[in-house]
């Protein structure tokens, strides 16, 4: 584990250095309140023929910002955290690599390849669509976070079985304890100022609208992998976003509906997931 200073805030990173000479590099993105923990599971499996790279974005896991007001009006918005991802490829000194993202980390990983694309190779999209602006829906769902993230009674660390509720929320099947307990700890330690612009700045009509103008121009492969019971992001919108890129339109063998599978594939379906990748990133 690492540390490295991206505009003044110090981020957290884990780089895996792959004993084969001239390894392609992949960068995991992790999703909304979380971490880079999650993806340690894929990279296990992934680490001996890739040069794995995981970091925490700013405000969230352990790339926490400053006790200060001057970080208040900051974007974190998903182009601004591709701009961070880039500035940490070039302070890693990696010139090309490619991105995989998870939920709103997808969103990252999509902004990057379209802003940098000399340095992403390619994008694989985990639980991640969109493009489609329900103006209730999204409403709710930001009314929703918005009230989870300001009144997260802290004092819950102190109750048992926390965890065990946090290992079934939004997957097919419970996960290992495990996961639950580092799902309740980025919950709690999550930046309310870095947990509110993200979901806030990701969610607006223009936000969503931009997303499959992204996918459409982009001229690196792009991959999309969604679960059939994902209850955050739906597989029909997976689908959609995925529909934009040229190689749908080519033979629509760009996306894969993962089954039974809930929001997490990399921890549900870890397998199956790093397969996917080996076959298509190079």
């Amino acid at each position: 584990m690492g540390s490295i200073v991206i505009r003044d805030i110090p981020h957290t990173y884990e780089l895996a250095p792959c004993p084969l000479s001239g390894a392609c590099t992949i960068v995991f993105v992790h999703g909304w309140l979380l971490s880079r923990v999650y993806w340690s599971p894929l990279i296990d499996q992934l680490g001996g023929e890739f040069q794995c790279l995981s970091y925490d974005l700013r405000g969230f896991g352990q790339s926490c910002l400053p006790p200060t007001s001057e970080f208040a009006a900051a974007s974190y918005s998903p182009a601004a955290y591709a701009e961070d991802l880039h500035a940490l490829l070039q302070s890693l000194h990696i010139d090309r690599a490619w991105v995989i993202g998870h939920s709103l980390g997808g969103a990252i990983a999509l902004w990057a390849a379209a802003l940098y694309p000399d340095r992403v190779a390619g994008v694989i999209c985990i639980n991640s669509g969109g493009g489609i602006y329900l103006q209730e829906e999204f409403e709710r769902f930001r009314h929703f976070g918005t009230q989870l993230v300001k009144y997260r009674p802290h004092w819950l660390n102190l109750l048992p079985g926390m965890g065990w509720i946090f290992s079934r929320f939004s997957v097919d099947r419970p996960l290992d304890f495990q996961w639950g307990k580092y799902r309740f700890m980025d919950f709690l330690r999550a930046d309310e100022t870095a947990a509110l612009g993200a979901l806030l700045e990701s969610t607006t009509e223009a936000e969503v609208h931009q997303l499959p103008r992204l996918v459409s121009q982009l001229s690196q492969p792009a991959y999309f992998i969604g679960g059939d019971r994902d209850p955050i992001i739906e597989p029909q919108y997976v689908r959609h976003l995925a529909s934009f890129h040229p190689s749908f339109q080519d033979c629509g063998e760009n996306w894969l509906e993962l089954s039974p599978c809930g929001h997490f594939a990399m921890l549900e379906h870890t397998t199956a997931v790093a397969d996917f990748i080996r076959q298509r990133v190079n």
